[in-house]
This record gives C-alpha cells, sequence and structure tokens, in this order.
C-alpha cells in the first residue's frame, strides 16, 4: 500500500465542477492500492501517516505530525501510483489492486483514520477529480507498507 504524502497550506477535490473535499493546513495522501494489501497495512499505514513528523517545531525542525498541528487531512485515491515504471515509456498496472479491492481498502482508510482523527475529508473512488493543492515545503514523502 502507497501513500503520497504532501504537507499542504491548503488543499481540495472536485469532482463535476463541486468541491467534494477540501482542507486548510495539513497533509494531502494520494493512495495507492497494489494487489497484496490487506486490512493489516491500510492500518499501519494509516498510523504512520497521522504521525508522520512533517511539520516544524519552535527551532524550525521536522518534529510535529498532523495530529499535534490539529491540521487537515486529505484522502484521495490514486491507482496511478501502484504502476510500473521500471521500463518503456508505458506504465504498467499490473501490480495494482482490481477496482473492488482498491475501493474497499480506501473505504477502510478513510473509516481508520476517520476513528483515529477528526478532519478528515476525501476524494471519491473511480472520479475524475481535479486537486488542487498549495504544497508547503516543498515537501513531499512516499510512504510505503
Amino acid at each position: 500500500m502507497i501513500a503520497l504524502l504532501q504537507r499542504v497550506q491548503h488543499a481540495s477535490v472536485e469532482v463535476e465542477n463541486s468541491i467534494i473535499g477540501e482542507i486548510d493546513k495539513g497533509i494531502l495522501l494520494f493512495i495507492g492500492v497494489e494487489k497484496d494489501d490487506n486490512e493489516d497495512k491500510a492500518t499501519r499505514l494509516c498510523e504512520r501517516y497521522l504521525s508522520y513528523r512533517v511539520f516544524s517545531d519552535e527551532q524550525d525542525k521536522m518534529n510535529l505530525s498532523v495530529k499535534d498541528i490539529a491540521g487537515g487531512v486529505l484522502l484521495v485515491p490514486q491507482f496511478t501510483l501502484a504502476a510500473d515504471t521500471r521500463k518503456g515509456c508505458r506504465p504498467s498496472f499490473s501490480s495494482a489492486a482490481p477496482p473492488e479491492m482498491g475501493q474497499q481498502l480506501f473505504d477502510y482508510i478513510v473509516a481508520t483514520t476517520r476513528q483515529k482523527y477528526k478532519t478528515v475529508a476525501t476524494g471519491q473512488f473511480g472520479a475524475n477529480m481535479k486537486v488542487s493543492l498549495l504544497n508547503d515545503g516543498p515537501v513531499t514523502f512516499w510512504l510505503q507498507v
């Protein structure tokens, strides 16, 4: 399971000209699900991104998590993160989870995150989404479990 984490000043997701999810300062996570993923991996990924220290403390060191700063969490499904790009000029999605499994595990991640944290917004699985963000730093991390 993959999460591309970005520290943002603000971020939003739009579907069919309507904003369906938005946050102010916090983390935007693009979530990719692979064939061998399961709920245990999803739970571990959730624990990692909620505790990942990407915000600066008083000494300007990355020592604070999204929970420490009471920021927002925006979860966006993105199956293209599971692409194999090692060769050729076209990505292969052979390692990506089938859509039903991807949606089930994305929904599980959303529910688990909402159980552990209050300020959570989401994109829409399978939708053509427009994601807007202001990356702060820029700070971007690839998390994989």
